[in-house]
């Protein structure tokens, strides 16, 4: 019998198994890098372990640290979570062989799934030999690992051997193996998996399927279960090869196999030894509880016969403290509120005031929702995502509301390629052109009432704020009956709530501010100064670091009074466990390198300065922001 359970993880999915524990009466410890010392999942265990180290993923990463640290504080078994060390044999044996319950498979099963290439053979599939132009397009994996590393598409087979060498290269980065196979490329499918479980006395269970195509660099961002627009022939395929994915291996606890699906036929990706981050949808359409499922496992016992039957349609969207439009930069700073409506599940590791660093995965929240069907699953989830009050960093709201609503969406017609295809459109600018004015009518009541007030008629309050990219200029007057502004009526202002009418239609405005950073509603603004500071300027072409992080390393043979060309990489950042490469943003000569391996930058630091030609007559513009591309580097949520 389990009495008291360690979590060897953090954030979200440490508070949310955090949470089955103390509904079924299990003592709870948290371990923690020095970063997450105040972070949620250590405040709301029973207890808390410092995992010795820096303040990295790394920490996460000591399975020796973690079992030292659970048998230090009395827990009698340890739940991997996911990411980190969740697929790890060597941890998991170690666990065992400390005399503790491990909550997941047996280390033998996670080995033999470890491989994609192994997995492969399992499942009596063989990857590609060797390659000829009638196979193109081909995808380049590494075997161990995933979230997008060690992955190419090769279009050209004269490219095959420069790609192969690269992944080969990130793979033993990123996870200490080198080893990388060839596989066909499924242009246009469908990411769909099957959760099973399995118990000790030789019951499989599958928990129907769940669709997970909208992806941003091979990783999920929009999941739902069951997938839809599956036929019963190929539900029932997907069924019966996950089974025998599980019986190969002698599974036993939670799992997921999961398939690439076009034209109706299912090609087998892997299978993952672990719970999933969408294993929420799950639970909603089954009525379940996972992690209790996984807990009643360990402790030996069995499930019934047969699983419950499905019900109805859940969807859940990843909220990320991120900028699509920018390269999915991720963003960091205080977190000051997170609120959905009532009715939607929101899984999270964060609560109001938490601050969001730069070591670990962007992930602020999982929304979920559950409906009758899928249209009204999807209805609701996009309605609660758009009134969520989210104040702080940016995120990617706009970009899930976007594609909830998007109609290859809401006609499940959307594949893998989906975000690549339509980014532009669901990134374009947007916020409430009345917000700006809401904002200064808020500010303006907020203040003494007779501050702006003149007996005689005056010039208007002005009021600048930058809103969706762009700078919005505002004006107002103070009158005898209160704040007024040409083409609107105010109805009501205060420092926290403005109603506006325009066209005969009353809309209201929720107002918080927090220094320059505005929240009107769903839309941010950032207070700008009246007249702007002339004492900081900029030489033109300056790079600017887009986000606090580690200089991992500067392009070779990078030196000033170089000559680079726009677009090509000149340095990368670490953060957030992403590597960001940051590239030129005009061809030019490099004037000025700031920028040097193992550097800290905080937002806003100066990397490096470019002159463009423009400045030699060359007619290219001599002053943009740097452009960055995303990829992930180290181990965590997947």
């Amino acid at each position: 019998m389990i009495t008291s359970l360690l979590v060897a993880n953090r954030g979200e999915i440490a508070c949310r198994v955090f949470r089955t524990c103390r509904e079924s009466g299990i003592r709870t410890v948290a371990v923690h890098s020095d970063a997450d010392a105040n972070a949620l999942h250590t405040r709301v265990a029973d207890a808390a372990v410092r995992l010795p180290g820096t303040a990295s993923a790394d920490t996460y990463l000591r399975g020796d640290l973690i079992v030292k640290a659970a048998i230090t504080a009395g827990a009698d078994a340890v739940h991997p979570g996911y990411g980190f060390l969740s697929e790890n044999a060597g941890f998991a044996r170690a666990v065992v062989d400390a005399g503790l319950t491990w909550i997941g498979p047996p280390p033998e099963a996670i080995e033999a799934m470890a491989s994609k290439t192994r997995a492969k053979e399992l499942m009596g599939i063989a990857p590609l030999g060797e390659v000829t132009e009638a196979d193109l397009p081909v995808l380049v994996k590494a075997a161990a690992g995933g979230g997008g590393r060690g992955m190419r598409v090769v279009r050209r087979l004269a490219d095959l051997g420069a790609e192969l060498a690269a992944a080969r290269a990130e793979a033993a980065s990123a996870f200490g193996d080198g080893e990388v196979f060839v596989e066909p490329y499924v242009v246009d499918g469908r990411h769909v998996e099957v959760q099973i479980l399995a118990d000790t006395h030789g019951t499989v269970w599958t928990l129907g399927t769940r669709d997970c195509s909208l992806q941003r660099r091979h990783q999920k961002v929009i999941e739902e279960a069951p997938a839809p627009g599956l036929t019963e022939e190929l539900t029932k395929e997907l069924h019966t090869l996950a089974v025998r994915a599980a019986r190969a291996v002698d599974y036993v606890g939670a799992g997921t196999v999961e398939f690439l699906v076009a034209d109706g036929t299912a090609h087998f990706l892997e299978m993952n030894t672990r719970l999933q981050v969408e294993h929420p949808v799950t639970e909603a359409v089954f009525g379940l509880d996972l992690v209790a499922l996984q807990l009643r496992i360990a402790e030996g016992h069995a499930l019934d016969a047969d699983p419950p039957r499905a019900r109805g349609h859940a969807v859940e969207a990843r909220l990320y403290a991120e900028d699509p439009a920018a390269g999915w930069a991720p963003q960091t700073g205080r977190l000051h509120h997170l609120g959905v409506p009532d009715g939607i599940r929101l899984d999270t590791g964060y609560t109001d005031g938490d601050d969001i660093g730069v070591h670990y995965d962007p992930m602020l929240a999982k929304a979920v929702a559950h409906a009758p069907t899928r249209a009204e699953a999807v209805r609701r989830l996009a309605g609660a995502l758009e009134r969520a009050e989210i104040h702080g960093p940016a995120t990617n709201r706009d970009l899930l509301v976007r594609s909830l609503r998007h109609e290859e969406f809401t006609s499940a017609r959307m594949d893998t390629g989906f975000l690549d295809r339509h980014l532009p459109e669901l990134t374009a600018p947007a916020g409430d052109p009345l917000a700006p004015l809401a904002a200064a009518l808020a500010d303006a009541s907020g203040r003494s009432r007779f501050g702006g007030w003149r007996n005689l008629p005056s010039q208007p309050q002005v009021k600048r704020y930058a809103m969706a990219g762009e700078e919005h200029e505002v004006r107002y007057h103070h009158t005898r009956t209160g704040l007024a502004a040409d083409g609107v009526r105010v109805v009501h202002a205060d420092a926290t709530r403005v109603v506006l009418e325009t066209g005969g239609v009353r809309r209201r405005y929720d107002v918080a501010r927090y220094g320059d950073r505005i929240h009107v509603g769903a839309t941010a603004l950032t207070a700008l100064p009246r007249f702007p500071d002339p004492t900081t300027p900029r030489a033109p072409g300056s790079l600017l670091a887009p986000m606090p992080g580690t200089v991992v390393r500067v392009a070779e043979g990078l030196a000033e009074g170089s000559l680079v060309q726009a677009g090509r990489p000149l340095l990368w950042l670490e953060a957030m466990k992403m590597e960001h490469e940051v590239t030129a943003p005009v061809t030019g000569t490099l004037t000025a390198l700031h920028a040097e391996p193992g550097r800290q930058v905080e937002v806003g630091a100066l990397l490096a300065v470019v002159e463009g030609h423009a400045a030699q007559g060359r007619g290219e513009p001599r002053d943009q922001p740097p452009r960055t591309r995303t990829r992930k580097t180290t181990e965590g949520a997947p």
